[in-house]
């Protein structure tokens, strides 16, 4: 529950270690991990290489829909009882995954990795650097997602070698216990630090003639629960998640999508590979400029040249080209967008209105934001098959990415504008 008590400015380079370690871990053990195995777990298993993706990306919407529960969570209690039990939680899938003898486990397995995630990734550990770092909150999310940027850096060829010597089977478990050994001990103890108070009155920005309160000026609102709502029926709040949601769909089906896209074209596989692996250094990449970017632009700006990248680099992708140089260069470009925009994400609500209510505020944004991210490489595959072509459908996500850039246009309250 909230503390009254400050964090000691010596523990915050610990929290931020051990935030670090474990998101690399957390990323690359339950998210990375499964694009390299799924080819031996359908060969192994007899299960259609669509059936084992359905139950994966069922895990995501799990994910995705536990944001809002567990971001009230997070506001009062803090992370450690829920990134400690997310990973606990973890190990569990990770073994139910690795030993499934049925098509239901194995399903059951990634629905519990869902749950996993949600308490392990990114927005528990932004809540945590969020109220604990405060005015310096965005260098801490930069280094924390330039670290987590390398998640399948690290864990993409690691679980290459490992089912190269093992089964599929093996490998998952040997993740798993890497996942209990490292971050299961780092999140109980790194996390044990007071967490803030964040129990004070302030005005809501005015957003227009729609937000409600005096005539003078802000509505002064007396708890977190009110306060909240009252960002919540804004139509900045509502734009952000709208455009955030539409930017998230377009990106994350484009980069999914790359590999079977570029083979389709003749291209080899191994290339292929290195075009995507090459857009993952470009979101490491994206990040290492964001906190200049900061500094140097409005919220509204870049917000607004970075979804404006996604929308070029996924039409620039439906281009029938298959020069290495070219395909190199535009998928770096999407992943400087994709890195940016992780960013952006994490600190849309405390540029837009403040760190207060930031569990609950993040947590209602990012259930939709990731529900779209999840559903995002069946919504590809389909819009391919259903279109005819590949190309086609990176034309009409570079439509769904130029919709997010109109919705993020007026995503910001007008005190932020001026």
């Amino acid at each position: 529950m909230n503390d009254e008590r400050p964090v000691p400015l010596t523990a915050l380079p610990m929290v931020l270690t051990g935030l670090c370690i474990t998101q690399i871990l957390a990323w690359g053990i339950l998210y990375y991990a499964f694009p390299v195995l799924s080819a031996p777990i359908s060969a192994d298993t007899g299960w259609s290489p669509t059936s084992v993706t359905v139950a994966y990306s069922a895990g995501l919407v799990v994910s995705a829909l536990l944001g809002i529960p567990l971001g009230k969570v997070l506001d009062y209690r803090g992370p450690r009882l829920v990134m400690t039990a997310g990973s606990v939680l973890g190990v569990v899938a990770l073994l139910l995954i690795a030993w499934a003898p049925t098509f239901w486990l194995f399903l059951c397995g990634w629905l519990l990795a869902g749950v996993s995630m949600a308490g392990t990734l990114y927005p528990p550990a932004f809540a945590a650097v969020t109220r604990w770092y405060g005015h310096r909150r965005v260098f801490a999310l930069t280094v924390i997602t330039l670290i987590g940027g390398l998640a399948s850096t690290v864990f993409a060829p690691l679980t290459d070698a490992l089912a190269s010597a093992l089964s599929w089977r093996e490998v998952y478990t040997v993740l798993a216990v890497v996942l209990g050994v490292l971050a299961i001990p780092i999140h109980a103890v790194v996390l044990r630090r007071p967490w803030p108070s964040n129990d004070y009155e302030a005005p809501l920005p005015a957003d227009g003639d729609d937000v409600a309160g005096p005539a003078e000026g802000g509505v002064v609102v007396d708890s977190e629960r009110e306060y909240a709502r009252g960002v919540m029926r804004t139509p900045a709040y509502l734009l952000m998640t709208v455009g955030l949601t539409l930017g998230g769909l377009a990106m994350f089906a484009a980069m999914i999508n790359l590999v079977p896209m570029l083979i389709d074209r003749g291209v080899s596989p191994t290339l292929a590979a290195w075009v995507l692996g090459l857009g993952g250094l470009g979101q490491v990449v994206g990040r290492l400029f964001y906190w200049a970017m900061e500094r140097g632009m409005s919220v509204r700006s870049r917000t607004l040249w970075i979804y404006l990248l996604v929308a070029v680099s996924t039409a620039a992708l439906a281009l029938n080209w298959t020069n290495a140089v070219w395909l190199i260069a535009i998928s770096m470009v999407a992943g400087v967008a994709r890195g940016i925009s992780t960013l952006l994400k994490a600190t849309a609500v405390t540029d837009r209105w403040g760190p207060r209510a930031y569990g609950r505020l993040s947590g209602v944004f990012n259930a939709p934001v990731m529900l779209a991210i999840a559903v995002a490489p069946a919504v590809g595959a389909a819009l391919a098959e259903l279109m005819g072509s590949y190309e086609a459908m990176y034309l009409l996500l570079a439509g769904v990415a130029v919709l997010a850039v109109a919705a993020l246009a007026f995503s910001v309250p007008k005190l932020e504008r001026a």
